[in-house]
C-alpha cells in the first residue's frame, strides 16, 4: 500500500512540473517572470496550489472575484443555466433570460438617466464601445482622457493611456485623443465644442488608487454639459461595492453618461458593460446597424454569473462592511516601511517607503502564503483588492504577514549595515 501512495505523490509531482513547463512553452506570457503559482482549487478567499500549500488571497483576481473564488450561489447559478443552453445567437438577437434579468436589475441600481447597459466580454471592450458610441452620438472625433490612465490594452484603449513606454511599440494607435491632468480643474478648458466625450477613471486605478478632490467630477460634468460633450466613466476596477457604494462615482456626487463596467460584474467570470441612457445607447443600433457587435457578450452562462453576483452585492451587507473592514486594515497596516494606505473600502493600496521595498514585501509574503500584487504606474504601491467576503480573521492574518515580512526587511537592512 505504501509503495502505491508513494508512486502515486511521485506521479502527481512530476504532472505538476509538468504543468509549470508547458505554462512557459505553451501559453503566451505577459512578464518575463510570471509569479506561476500552479492553481490546483480555490475556494472563498484562498488560493490552493498543486504543492499542497494554501494562499491568502489579498487580490481576488485583481478585483475580479468580489465574492471570493466559487461563491456558492456563483456556482449553482452557472450550473443551473450551464444545464439549460449555452450560446445561441450573437449578441443582441435572442432574448435569453439571464442577461435580461442582469441588465434589468442594473437599470434599478444606477442613477437616472442610465437604464441602457450593452453587455460584453471584458472591461476594455467596454472602453471600446463607449468610445464609438460617444462618436456616433455626438458625431464628433476628439476624446480626451487623462494621463496616467488605465483603461485596458486594445487598440483603443491603449490610446487613452498617456504612458509612451506602453504605447510606441504599438503605434500608431487611434487618432483624436488629447490628455488632461487628473485633479487639475484649469485643464478643462481644453474640453470644447470639438470635443466627443472625457474618459476618466472614477478613481484611477494604476497610478496609485487616486481619489478625486474638490469635486473635480462634478467640474467635468459640467464643463461637458457646457459644450455638448459626453462624460465617461470608468467603474472597472472600483465597481460593484468595492468602494462602500455598488459603483464608485456614487461617492463624488456626479453621474456620468455613459459608464463603463468590467472586473467584479462577473463573480470571476470573464464579462464587462458600458451603459447609458436609452436616447444615447440606441443610437448605436442604427446607422450603421450593429453599430457594434460581438458574439460572445452577454452570453447566458456568464450573464447568470454576474446576475447572482449583483444579487448578492445588493442584498447582503457587504457593501458596508466593506468601509468597516477598510478601518481594520488602516488599524493594522501601521510600519516605518508603509508611508501611506491609500483607497476607500476594499480598494486599497500600501504605498511603500521605496519601489524596491514594495517588490520585496510582494514578493516574500507570496512565500509565506499571502498573495499581494504590483499596480500600473505607481512603482511603491502594493494592490490590496481582496474579497468583499474576506473575513476579518483573515485580515488579521494577512496584514500579520505583512508587519512580518515588513520587520524582516528592516532586520535584513541592518545587518548589511
Amino acid at each position: 500500500m505504501g509503495v502505491n501512495i508513494d508512486y502515486r505523490v511521485n506521479r502527481k509531482q512530476k504532472k505538476d512540473k509538468l504543468m509549470k513547463k508547458d505554462f512557459i512553452k505553451y501559453q503566451a506570457q505577459t512578464t518575463p517572470h510570471p509569479l506561476g503559482l500552479e492553481v490546483e482549487r480555490a475556494q472563498g478567499t484562498y488560493i490552493y496550489t498543486t504543492d499542497g500549500k494554501k494562499h491568502l488571497d489579498f487580490v481576488a483576481g485583481v478585483s475580479a472575484c468580489s465574492l471570493g473564488h466559487c461563491h456558492p450561489k456563483v456556482v449553482q447559478a452557472i450550473k443551473e443555466q450551464a444545464e439549460k443552453y449555452l450560446h445561441v445567437m450573437v449578441y443582441g438577437e435572442y432574448a435569453q433570460e439571464p442577461a435580461v434579468a442582469l441588465t434589468k436589475l442594473l437599470a434599478q441600481h444606477f442613477p437616472k438617466p442610465l437604464e441602457k447597459t450593452y453587455l460584453t466580454n471584458s472591461g476594455t471592450e467596454a472602453i471600446e464601445g463607449a468610445i464609438k458610441l460617444a462618436r456616433r452620438y455626438t458625431g464628433r472625433a476628439e476624446i480626451i482622457a487623462a494621463r496616467k490612465a488605465y483603461h485596458g490594452n486594445t487598440m483603443g484603449s491603449l490610446s487613452l493611456m498617456d504612458f509612451e513606454e506602453r504605447q510606441k511599440p504599438f503605434r500608431p494607435l487611434l487618432g483624436g485623443i488629447s490628455f488632461i491632468n487628473f485633479n487639475e480643474k484649469e485643464d478643462l478648458r481644453k474640453i470644447t465644442k470639438n470635443t466627443a466625450a472625457v474618459v476618466l477613471e472614477s478613481i484611477q486605478g494604476g497610478a496609485g488608487f487616486i481619489f478625486p478632490e474638490h469635486n473635480y467630477l462634478e467640474a467635468v460634468k459640467q464643463r461637458c454639459e457646457e459644450v455638448g460633450a459626453l462624460l465617461i466613466l470608468d467603474e472597472i476596477q472600483p465597481g460593484f461595492g468595492r468602494t462602500g457604494k455598488l459603483f464608485g462615482f456614487q461617492n463624488f456626487n456626479v453621474v456620468p453618461d455613459i459608464v463603463a463596467l468590467g472586473k467584479g460584474m462577473g463573480g470571476g467570470m470573464p464579462i464587462g458593460a458600458f451603459a447609458a441612457s436609452s436616447k444615447i445607447m440606441d443610437s448605436l443600433s442604427d446607422r450603421p446597424k450593429m453599430g457594434h457587435i460581438t458574439t460572445f457578450g452577454g452570453n447566458p452562462v456568464i450573464a447568470a454569473s454576474a446576475l447572482a453576483t449583483l444579487r448578492e452585492i445588493t442584498t447582503s451587507g457587504l457593501m458596508t462592511e466593506s468601509l468597516e473592514k477598510e478601518k481594520l486594515f488602516r488599524k493594522l497596516l501601521v510600519h516605518p516601511l508603509i508611508s501611506e494606505v491609500r483607497g476607500k473600502g476594499l480598494m486599497l493600496a500600501i504605498i511603500a517607503s521605496s519601489e524596491e521595498i514594495a517588490n520585496k514585501l510582494i514578493l516574500k509574503c507570496k512565500e509565506k502564503g499571502l498573495i499581494l500584487f504590483w499596480l500600473l504606474f505607481e512603482q511603491k504601491a502594493v494592490r490590496i483588492t481582496p474579497p468583499l467576503t474576506i473575513s476579518n480573521a483573515e485580515i488579521k492574518e494577512g496584514c500579520g504577514i505583512i508587519i512580518d515580512v515588513l520587520n524582516d526587511i528592516i532586520k535584513q537592512e541592518k545587518a548589511v549595515d
